[in-house]
């Protein structure tokens, strides 16, 4: 329930449902203060999405023994799921745009349940197609949702301290994808040799049936996840949660046309720049996550999956201890230099996976992953900020959503030069010139705060 005082006044919302915990609304849709119950059960969307990439990591492993992958071939596992996530992110933000906040959060976590439940079809059928389907359906969802939830997130308390409520909610991603590796290690991948080895010494029918029981296990991680997404959906859907819209006349929304939008974020050249740099960074993101366990495999012929999927939980573990140590030096230290620095140790990491030659390079992509830490987070508050007509965040938001493609494109990218070369450590050198174009970024920002100061 909300309550307005007086023209161009500040809405005060009085009732949140579970616990009323009243907050005043300013005009441009920032809260007063944060509402904590909401707060804590949006954050708890974040792992949520985690748990989907993380096992996409798995799945490559997976799929490119039992459909004889290449590696570029494997990687179109990444391009169905951010390939949905583009195509989705501008509908659902009209959606969000015309209804609420919440609205966005049910219907991404209802088709997430979908797409997760489409995989009892695809594991019968056993075609390649079908899995990505499956995959391009659950990406549907979770465009919904993270168009929801990471502007939403920015919103939900007051403005000066966006970036670092972001980057906290941020912080239970990595949760997420240590949750879906160990789903993976424990229930899709199995003990004794590596899968190709187990294959290579079958025939026939024999060798059709033992991949059929493979393709039957990616099953049941989907199992679990469709239950906790259940219990979420109910949870969110009888709690009430606050606009956080951005206000004219009073509680009257303030609306413009997705042509305004458009036109709007295209002359806006730091908008642009932001988009930009997210695309790099989730591209270099999926495509080190998508190659780290192969990494492991090809440099050490003895592990099989399940052994080598333990180097993805490290990778997720320092991903997590990133984001912790990154929030920290952000409370201090300024955000961009603390980013450049990010950007400049995690190019050195990327540059000692490549040129090393042994086990140790599997080490230092896990490294690089704990570098990845504040970057999303903060890249996306602050392109959003870019947007000072209020009217344009939720579209906004959604085209800095989009940017995901990159997820898409640079894990293909990096299975081109791993065919092309013959190497996959190589193939590595690609996410060098991704943390360039990052680090340019918070460079270039750092700049124009000097100049503003």
């Amino acid at each position: 329930m909300s309550t307005t005082k007086e023209a161009g006044a500040p809405v005060t919302n009085q009732s949140f449902g579970i616990i009323k915990d009243p907050t005043i609304q300013q005009k441009d849709g920032y809260l007063d203060r944060t509402p904590w119950f909401q707060y804590i059960i949006l954050s708890i969307c974040f792992p949520m999405w985690g748990v989907a990439a993380s096992l996409n990591d798995i799945l490559i492993t997976q799929f490119k023994a039992i459909f004889t992958l290449s590696d570029f071939a494997s990687a179109f596992v990444q391009s169905a799921f951010y390939g949905g996530y583009f195509l989705i992110a501008i509908p659902a933000s009209r959606v969000i745009r015309h209804s609420t906040y919440k609205t966005g959060l049910l219907i991404g976590l209802t088709f997430y349940i979908i797409g997760c439940s489409m995989f009892f079809p695809a594991s019968h059928m056993a075609t390649y197609s079908v899995f990505l389907a499956s995959l391009f359906a659950i990406a549907v969802g979770l465009s919904f949702l993270e168009t929801s939830a990471n502007t939403y997130s920015s919103m939900i308390g007051p403005k000066d301290k966006a970036t670092l409520r972001l980057n906290v909610s941020q912080t239970f991603y990595p949760l997420g994808s240590i949750a879906g590796i160990l789903l993976g290690k424990y229930l899709i991948f199995t003990e004794g040799d590596a899968l190709h080895v187990q294959l290579g010494d079958l025939e026939g029918e024999a060798k059709t049936q033992f991949a059929q029981e493979m393709l039957q296990r990616t099953l049941q991680p989907y199992m679990v996840i469709i239950a906790i997404l259940v219990v979420l959906l109910l949870i969110i859907a009888i709690t009430q949660f606050p606009h956080c819209k951005p206000l004219r006349e009073g509680a009257k929304e303030a609306q413009a046309s997705i042509g305004e939008t458009l036109r709007y974020l295209a002359a806006n050249a730091p908008f642009r720049k932001g988009i930009f740099a997210q695309f790099m960074y989730v591209g270099m993101q999926t495509a080190v996550w998508s190659f780290t366990i192969r990494l492991a495999l090809t440099l050490d012929t003895s592990l099989n999956e399940r052994a080598a999927s333990n180097f993805m939980i490290g990778a997720f573990a320092a991903f997590f201890a990133g984001k912790f140590i990154a929030n920290l030096l952000i409370a201090r230290f300024d955000t961009d230099k603390v980013l450049l620095w990010y950007s400049i140790l995690g190019m050195a990491s990327v540059i000692y996976t490549v040129f090393v030659p042994n086990m140790s390079a599997v080490y230092m992509a896990i490294v690089t992953s704990g570098l990845f830490g504040p970057c999303w987070a903060t890249i996306y508050a602050r392109t959003l900020d870019t947007i000072e007509d209020k009217r344009h965040q939720e579209t906004g938001g959604a085209v800095i959503v989009m940017s995901i493609i990159g997820g898409a494109v640079i894990p293909v990218i990096q299975g081109l030069v791993s065919d092309a070369t013959g190497s996959l450590q190589f193939s590595f050198i690609v996410n060098l010139v991704c943390f360039a174009v990052v680090g340019w970024y918070f460079l270039t920002m750092l700049h124009a705060g000097k100049k503003v100061a």
